[in-house]
């Protein structure tokens, strides 16, 4: 583990989090190795899962899906430690998911309670959980319908909201982090998948084929991209790239992708690299707490640790 990572771990650890920040930067300390931190960001979600059984719930939030991010961590330390009451807290996070969370028209887990929409970022949210969980089935669904309704055959590219009561796109834009989280939760979903879901694996690496095809036209030279993809008067923004490397080196690893994609990659990643700063902040990720200009961010934190983690697998 190189010294840059550690510091950048360290400054997410001072970071304050609500419910998906949470569950991401436990998502990272998992898959770079650093399980038992990672048990402790899982009991701190569960310490704040509230009545309805969502997890890491902070000031009175609304998300469905974001609490959901926290699930595989839960897991984890249900596994290693053997506390059943970890074990119970996801099967409540899971009852809630299947059975209790409002829906949209076409069986789509909202993003929000109070509202019915569709997010781009409840691809990474929640089908990973639920495939964990042993629901692949159900991730697979989830996954066909909120591409159903963001998906954008003309781009290649996934737009960001759909307002399921208005029957109206709240937001059409193709935010860059938002496609992150699509390529993200794609691959986190397709390693978990049993053997005799085949033809649904086979699907689901045909949708991350695709989004290198519509989002990396739109890369620049510098190897980042634009906070909305096909929008160069949005700022620069440096998660996108992280997000689309892991998506990249994950993807090839494993021979979903083509190795050719490796070069776009390696230009991302060296220019996330040069966005960290002396003390491990990764700058001018779409930043915290609106996310509408660059800044700083724990899920910019945790991205960076996932992409290199995913690059020393290679």
């Amino acid at each position: 583990m190189n010294n840059q990572v550690l510091k950048v771990k360290q400054a997410m650890l001072a970071m304050q989090r609500y419910s998906w920040e949470q569950g991401v930067a436990a998502q990272a300390l998992l898959e770079s190795g650093f399980k038992e931190e990672a048990v402790l960001f899982a009991h701190d979600a569960c310490v704040r899962q509230e009545a309805t059984g969502r997890l890491g719930v902070m000031h009175g939030e609304q998300a469905v899906t974001d609490p959901a991010s926290n699930g595989e961590a839960v897991l984890l330390a249900w596994e290693l430690t053997g506390d059943a009451r970890y074990r119970e807290a996801a099967d409540r996070m899971l009852e809630y998911l299947l059975n209790a969370a409002p829906r949209t028209g076409n069986g789509a887990i909202s993003h929000l309670q109070h509202i019915r929409q569709v997010w781009v970022d409840s691809f990474y949210m929640c089908p990973p959980f639920l495939a964990a969980a042993g629901q692949c089935e159900e991730a697979v669904r989830q996954i066909e319908r909120y591409r159903e309704l963001l998906w954008n055959e003309d781009k290649k590219m996934l737009s960001h909201i759909w307002d399921d009561d208005k029957r109206e796109f709240a937001r059409k834009d193709c935010w860059g982090v938002g496609n992150g989280w699509v390529a993200a939760g794609l691959v986190r979903v397709i390693r978990t998948l049993p053997e005799h879901m085949g033809e649904e694996k086979k699907r689901l690496i045909g949708y991350l084929q695709e989004l290198p095809e519509g989002c990396l036209v739109h890369q620049r030279e510098d190897g980042l991209f634009h906070d909305v993809l096909d929008d160069p008067s949005t700022f620069v923004e440096t998660n996108a790239a992280q997000m689309f490397a892991y998506a990249i080196y994950s993807g090839v690893k494993e021979g979903w992708l083509d190795a050719g994609l490796l070069e776009r990659a390696d230009a991302m990643r060296k220019a996330a690299n040069s966005k960290v700063d002396e003390f491990g902040l990764v700058r001018d990720v779409c930043g915290s707490p609106t996310f509408d200009k660059p800044g700083t961010a724990t899920e910019g934190q945790a991205f960076y640790i996932l992409m290199e983690a995913a690059a020393s697998k290679l």
